[in-house]
């Protein structure tokens, strides 16, 4: 059970970051993993800083050791592989999205990962089922939905990508038509 001391710091770095002193919130993340290197919260908190001041490599350290703790969280995983995605580490980030859902099978944003690294290998197929469970488990986010139009049109299906293109016109319009003006396909 974490001390009183500990919701202090925590609180004071909330406040930090509250007014925009990342450097002071920083500081204190520091403190608390000192007194315990394997605190969850401050290490994803000390990641969190360290991919907005654009210190990935820093921040990939802090993830795979937040994931190394008692198995990870599915959204430790989640974020540790959609790091290493943006750093081009595809195969690693492909196992990352893959623990996620292993932890948590209903995690779109990892459904939603797990498809880019798949369309990056023009792994199509894989990158088709992987979207279609994203979209089916945020049916209301275009982001899957595109992506789905945009492999449907890798796979020279066009046809699937008007009926994605046409879905989309019934909630998000002007993601619609971005795909007609991209594919050039009417719905």
């Amino acid at each position: 059970m974490k001390q009183l001391g500990w919701f202090l710091l925590k609180y004071k770095a909330m406040a930090w970051l509250v007014v925009g002193q990342r450097d002071a919130a920083g500081k204190v993340f520091e403190s608390m993993l000192q007194t315990d290197p394997d605190d969850a919260y401050a290490l994803a908190s000390r990641a969190q800083l360290a991919v907005q001041r654009g210190d990935k490599i820093a921040a990939l350290q802090d993830m795979k050791r937040l994931c190394e703790l008692d198995g990870g969280s599915a959204h430790a995983w989640y974020n540790y592989g959609y790091l290493l995605n943006e750093c081009g580490h595809i195969s690693l980030a492909e196992e990352m999205f893959k623990n996620a859902l292993d932890l948590a099978p209903k995690l779109d944003l990892a459904w939603y990962g797990l498809s880019l690294v798949h369309i990056r290998q023009k792994r199509f197929d894989e990158a088709v089922e992987a979207l279609k469970k994203n979209t089916e488990l945020q049916p209301m986010s275009p982001y899957g939905w595109y992506q789905l139009a945009r492999v449907h049109m890798d796979r020279r299906e066009p046809d699937e990508a008007r009926k994605v293109i046409a879905h989309l016109r019934g909630f998000e319009p002007k993601v619609a038509d971005q795909l007609v003006r991209e594919t050039g396909l009417v719905a």
